[in-house]
């Protein structure tokens, strides 16, 4: 399982590419950190390494068709050109070499091994699943505070989604509730988005919170309807004006009664386990997911909510000025094979 990070966008653009995206450069410093409950989580635990744990500071350089993101020792460069991924080794000066199409079947891999664990773990076929449709409510809370030299402002972002033509309670499904901390408009920042909607056309798949392209598409496939929710997120938050500064959100997944009360037989009848298993559109859980105790529940949490999954992201620093050496393979380094 690969530890690089895949920011991308669930979004669509153009074929044409204007000049102004060509010749755009922008380098970031972000903090992200992304935690997943249950089995992922403990996935992600084993394998992300301290981004699953403690979050990581990326430094993120974008100019014209090239991204890199450097995260401690290791490092992703993008060419949009060459449709190539670089992965950089900076302890051993050395570096890998996947296409976009390579990175297209690992993901496609990872999310036929997700639906068939998730199956194998329930025992059982897995059932259709209904047309989602979603809910969508972006709110001013009043807040403000200042948060990295910048005076910011609190959007709230609710996303609901659950069975077409029923009710969350009536038939189960997940929520997004995003915390947007909006600074002033910083024009560089829109560039970034623009090259991620770029690769995520160019790749064809979903999205990334900080964990890896792998990690993620099995994560989507454990939970049905994910991917178009983030994707909608996403989408919502590159209209929102202002620069996000901070950007906390949790990920929940909702129970209708029926799945509450399977829930409480299989926790009656494997107590020893620690079952928590979400069916349908909630998430498909499988019946094994989590041998740990579950932490004690959040009295202010509805019963029939259950997290899956927390991310806080940061932005600390802009520049515009990008040398060609910041998006290049450094003097020195060997490709790999």
């Amino acid at each position: 399982m690969r530890r690089g990070f895949i920011k991308v966008l669930l979004l669509t653009f153009g074929l044409s590419v204007s000049a102004a995206v060509l010749l755009a450069e922008v380098k970031t410093e972000e903090k992200s950190q992304l935690k997943m409950e249950g089995m992922m989580g403990r996935m992600m635990g084993m394998f992300g390494g301290k981004a699953a744990k403690e979050g990581v500071v990326n430094t993120v350089a974008v100019k014209g068709n090239r991204r890199m993101t450097i995260s401690e020792n290791a490092g992703e460069l993008i060419d949009l050109t060459e449709e190539k991924i670089y992965n950089l080794d900076f302890k051993k000066k050395a570096y890998k070499v996947m296409t976009f199409e390579e990175m297209k079947r690992r993901l496609r891999e990872a999310q036929e091994q997700a639906a068939k664990s998730a199956k194998d773990n329930a025992g059982e076929e897995r059932p259709a699943e209904a047309q989602m449709e979603f809910d969508f409510s972006l709110k001013e809370s009043g807040q403000k505070r200042s948060i990295n030299g910048y005076d910011c402002r609190e959007v709230v972002m609710t996303i609901t989604g659950h069975e077409k033509g029923k009710t969350i309670e009536e038939s189960g499904g997940m929520v997004i509730t995003a915390h947007n901390w909006l600074g002033p408009s910083i024009p560089a920042v829109k560039e970034i988005a623009d090259f991620n909607q770029r690769y995520a056309k160019a790749l064809g798949e979903a999205f990334n919170l900080g964990g890896s392209g792998e990690q993620m598409a099995m994560a989507s496939a454990m939970y049905p309807g994910m991917k178009d929710m983030i994707g909608k997120m996403q989408t919502e938050n590159v209209n929102m004006e202002g620069a996000q500064i901070l950007t906390e959100m949790v990920m929940e997944s909702v129970r209708n009664q029926a799945q509450m009360a399977q829930a409480q037989k299989q926790e009656n009848e494997s107590s020893d386990e620690g079952v928590s298993s979400v069916r349908g559109l909630g998430g498909m859980l499988g019946r094994r997911l989590g041998r740990k105790k579950e932490a004690a529940p959040d009295p202010n949490k509805p019963a029939n909510r259950s997290t899956i999954l927390t991310m806080n992201h940061e932005l600390l620093k802009v520049s515009t000025d990008v040398p060609d050496a910041d998006v290049a393979i450094p003097a020195g380094f060997k490709e790999k094979r």
